[in-house]
């Protein structure tokens, strides 16, 4: 079996559709129920909010629920079925299973298919984890076939599109003729990280459920449930992904809260150099094959230096530390607005640097360390 993992997986992390419940979102799932025993569900759903809140898993749960939960039908003799309460479907249920399997026939996963120009190219590309960087109109093409055969049961059909970002052109014209004029008893369900870059048209066809960021506990129980320890340090993972799940698996999995807690310990010494803790910091983003932590060590850096201007702005640290003795250091090095506003500027003009140097493949060796001489400079001119 193949451990490449597909497009609409993040590493460390099970796929949506293994993941039986959802943690933080209750009130989109009490607003899609009620839609559902209103008796006046709406063919298209676009399901926002930002990146790794579960949004992926609410679609799952939801094409889950729509293909194992039978239509309601007349009174009859023995009335009415009372309306669903939940969306939880029994992991025995053979819908659960097939979808477990990846083989329910009432369910279509559009998402990016493998790189390449011919069919044999795409296949074998997919095999070997080398997906397009769109949903191309080739991979959409596959719905004809679903929507052709006939329904088993007389029951559902459900269309996940995840990402429904990366729909090219050609693609999203595809959905949005499926949004118009939808086949009969089909729900179709897009994912999306930046719903303001869609289609209008493709927008305004389809209801809305947000989904926030996700509080600590939430957090916690998510990676709980994925078997993924945070050892004692939820709140501080929570702190720095944003509410994210997704970023929360990622900083787990690359020692996130390490590589935060090393970056505040080198600005606790400054305005001193500290060329040990320097060089530590350097070869982290040296490190070959370390592409991933050294793309989070740049995101942390840019997270680091926006709580030092948060931190001078509002006079006070953020309440959730994200590393021992943080909250010192950020009040220490940034006591002010003026200090803030520094930090600030300090933000925007290493960022666009780390992001040039990515980009035209300087040492980024060095771009850490430029990027830590940079530091040492504002923590000069504005310590207390």
């Amino acid at each position: 079996m193949s451990d490449v993992l597909p497009p609409d997986q993040v590493e460390g992390a099970p796929h949506p559709r293994e993941t039986p419940h959802l943690f933080g979102h209750e009130t989109a799932e009490a607003a899609f129920l009620e839609a559902y025993n209103s008796g006046r569900l709406h063919h298209g759903w676009l399901i926002t909010g930002p990146r790794g809140v579960g949004k992926a898993t609410l679609a799952w749960r939801i094409a889950r629920f729509l293909i194992a939960t039978p239509p309601a039908e007349d009174d009859g003799l023995f009335g009415a079925p009372p309306s669903p309460e939940t969306m939880d479907i029994d992991d025995s249920h053979p819908v659960a299973r097939r979808m477990l399997a990846d083989s329910e026939p009432g369910l279509f996963v559009l998402r990016r298919g493998g790189a390449g120009t011919t069919d044999r190219d795409r296949e074998k590309n997919a095999l070997a984890g080398k997906f397009s960087k769109v949903i191309r109109v080739d991979d959409a093409r596959p719905m004809k076939t679903f929507f052709s055969l006939s329904s088993i049961d007389g029951g559902r059909r459900v269309v996940i599109i995840d990402a429904a970002d990366d729909l090219n052109p050609n693609a999203a014209n595809a959905i949005l003729k499926l949004l118009e004029e939808p086949p009969a008893r089909t729900t179709l369900l897009l994912v999306a990280h930046q719903p303001a870059a869609l289609l209008p048209t493709i927008r305004s066809r389809c209801r809305e459920l947000r989904l926030p960021p996700l509080p600590p506990d939430a957090i916690e129980a998510a990676l709980a449930q994925a078997d993924i320890s945070t050892r004692g340090g939820g709140a501080a993972l929570a702190e720095l992904a944003g509410g994210s799940v997704g970023s929360a698996v990622r900083m787990t999995t690359l020692k996130g809260l390490e590589l935060y807690a090393d970056l505040i310990a080198l600005l606790d010494t400054m305005p001193r150099f500290n060329a040990a803790r320097a060089q530590a910091l350097a070869d982290v983003a040296a490190t070959r094959g370390g592409e991933d932590r050294r793309a989070l060590l740049v995101h942390l850096i840019d997270l680091m230096l926006m709580r030092l201007a948060r931190t001078g702005a509002t006079g006070r640290p953020p309440q959730v530390e994200a590393a021992p003795g943080e909250a010192q250091v950020l009040a220490r090095l940034a006591p002010s607005p003026a200090a803030g506003r520094a930090w600030a500027q300090a933000a925007e003009e290493i960022g666009a640097r780390l992001r040039h140097g990515e980009a035209v493949n300087l040492d980024p060796a060095a771009l850490i360390l430029d990027t830590v001489f940079k530091l040492q400079s504002i923590a000069g001119g504005r310590a207390a």
